[in-house]
């Protein structure tokens, strides 16, 4: 096993998107182990790499790390990304799952019912300009640094950037009310290993399709 972490997971965002633009952002080289068929993710469950039989499954430091959170919390509090002290860490914990919240309405809209498009699109527009966005904007507006939390770059900072340009994927002009929340995009966007993994080639997937839909559901169902 190399000293760089290994991802388990389909070829696409879902899960793992996050736990990779942490890695990124730390500026951690990693690897990664596509599943292309349902066999692929039976052999991992078959040789008790999968402790609840799901992806997505980091290696890292002689570990099988699974469980999303469990996965990004790890990330985070080894390349300092969780704050100075406590305090900092629950604001960042609050802030981060306020996002994880809105990630799951942006990530589920492709596997929706073509008749449940429509109502899922308005709910996460809705949700993403009238309760996240403006949390985001009036803490800025508070906290008056560059970072959301203290004076220095965290995972929430980190996921909010990976929201941000996940909503603008569905309505370019999002954050048109938010001024404070565009100059932080483009603060953030900077940041020298974050800007690497935003150019062409970096190991950031794109968007979802609707035809890889059903090659991932053969391979999880």
């Amino acid at each position: 096993m190399s000293g760089k972490p290994k991802l388990h997971y389909f070829n696409g965002r879902g899960r793992m998107e996050t736990i990779r633009w942490l890695l990124a952002a730390a500026g951690v080289e990693f690897e990664e182990s596509y599943l292309e068929k349902k066999e692929d993710l039976t052999k991992l469950q078959k040789d008790g790499s999968l402790l609840f039989q799901q992806v997505p499954m980091v290696e890292m430091d002689g570990m099988k790390l699974v469980q999303t959170r469990a996965i990004a919390n790890y990330i985070a509090t080894k390349y300092n990304l969780c704050g100075k002290d406590l305090k900092e860490r629950a604001l960042i914990d609050m802030y981060v799952e306020g996002m994880f919240d809105l990630n799951e309405l942006l990530m589920t809209y492709v596997i929706q019912p073509a008749d449940k498009k429509e109502q899922h699109f308005a709910n996460m527009m809705d949700k993403a300009t009238n309760r996240y966005f403006p949390v985001f904007e009036k803490v800025l507006k508070d906290h008056g640094k560059d970072f959301l939390v203290g004076n220095q770059l965290s995972r929430a900072d980190v996921q909010l950037l990976e929201l941000i340009l996940m909503a603008e994927e569905f309505k370019p002009d999002i954050l048109a009310q938010f001024p404070l929340l565009q100059r932080f995009k483009a603060r953030i966007s900077n940041i020298p290993t974050i800007k690497k993994f935003l150019q062409p080639g970096s190991q950031r997937k794109p968007p979802v399709r609707e035809e890889d839909v059903a090659k991932v559901i053969k391979i999880f169902y």
